[in-house]
């Protein structure tokens, strides 16, 4: 169904945003990250006890290759 739009004024739009005006049948943004962190990292909660002696993150990806988000539709 047609839309009569006004004035749009963007002031910012982030990397992965979608901004449209008017009709669509369908929107897909996709993005993809890879994170790395160390023991504990992710850990939330109320009175943690961590004891993490010496520990280290590998960074390095053998392969190169992860899984693709080229089909995901």
């Amino acid at each position: 169904m047609p839309a009569i739009v006004g004035v749009a004024q963007v002031m910012s739009i982030g990397s992965s945003a979608v901004f449209n005006i008017g009709d669509v049948y369908k929107i897909m943004p996709i993005s993809n990250s890879k994170t790395f962190s160390g023991a504990g990292s992710f850990n939330t909660g109320e009175a943690l006890r961590i004891k993490n002696e010496v520990n280290n993150t590998n960074t390095q990806d053998q392969d190169q290759i992860d899984q693709g988000i080229l089909f995901n539709a």
